[in-house]
């Protein structure tokens, strides 16, 4: 049996790299899903490649009446809702405080932090009357430490994400609703490519390399892959986590665990060196 077996689990920003792949997964563990995007091509291939057990509609995350509409789909199609995914983002300006444009902030923050409170709010009321449900909620090791985007309003906004879980996870969990956030590290996926303003089809084409330039970012020798968060986010989706609530479950390889022993030692080569230079 799958460890998704019954489930119905509602899924955004599902047209690629972690929440398309979380799709597939959640579909072979059992789960019957609808998935969010804007790009319909791309939502509706998907759809079709994994059957019966999926329904596309196309989201705009930030509009409060089309997230409603999303998660109702669920529960009309599907009976139920046992699981949001709060995945779908982007990049947000890169830069100095000074030179932020306030629109853009904006515009940032709606894609970011608007659309999880959305998803969670309309997620909300059909959980708790059916006894309970898990929400997730895709933070970032931005949020948690400074310097680790290219965009400080990036690392704002998931900071924003990962409290705010937290909060309506105290809240929520009274009624046996679950809410956590995953913060993955260093993934190879096309978001890094759209914030160095590439086209979303030029992007798209850029894991290969982000797997080549994160591959030594922390102590497991690799980058980071969607196939990561996604059996995050089964665990979490799942009852193997039904005690875990108003957690960030970090998975970055420990790039954030410190500095790697390999720099560490050969930082102490160099100070053994210049000891010896000094005498």
């Amino acid at each position: 049996m799958g460890r998704l077996d019954g489930k119905v689990a509602v899924i955004t920003g599902a047209t690629s790299g972690i929440g398309l792949r979380t799709a597939e997964v959640f579909v072979a563990e059992g789960a019957k899903i609808v998935i969010a995007g804007r790009r319909v091509p791309e939502g509706e291939a998907l759809a079709k490649q994994l059957g019966e057990s999926c329904i596309f509609l196309q989201t705009d995350v930030t509009v409060e009446a089309q997230m409603q509409a999303l998660i109702a789909l669920a529960v009309d199609k599907f009976g139920r809702v046992d699981c949001l995914f709060n995945n779908a983002g982007g990049p947000a300006q890169t830069g100095g405080i000074e030179g932020l444009e306030v629109e853009r902030f904006d515009a940032a923050m709606a894609t970011l932090v608007r659309s999880v409170m959305l998803g969670m709010k309309h997620a909300a009321p059909y959980m708790k009357k059916q006894g309970g449900g898990s929400i997730i909620n895709n933070g970032s090791i931005a949020g948690r430490l400074a310097g680790f985007s290219s965009s400080m309003v990036y690392g704002a906004a998931k900071a924003a994400v990962i409290h705010l879980t937290k909060c309506v996870a105290m809240e929520l969990g009274e009624s046996n609703v679950r809410v956590n956030s995953i913060s993955p590290g260093a993934i190879a996926t096309g978001i890094f490519g759209k914030a160095l303003g590439l086209s979303t089809d030029a992007a798209e084409k850029t894991p290969a390399v982000m797997r080549e330039v994160y591959k030594t970012a922390q102590p497991i020798p690799r980058a980071g892959l969607p196939e990561d968060i996604a059996q995050a986010a089964v665990f979490l989706a799942s009852d193997e986590s039904s005690f875990i609530n108003g957690h960030d479950l970090v998975v970055d390889g420990a790039m954030t665990g410190g500095r790697n022993w390999s720099q560490q030692q050969q930082g102490y080569v160099a100070l053994r060196k210049a000891f010896d230079q000094g005498a």
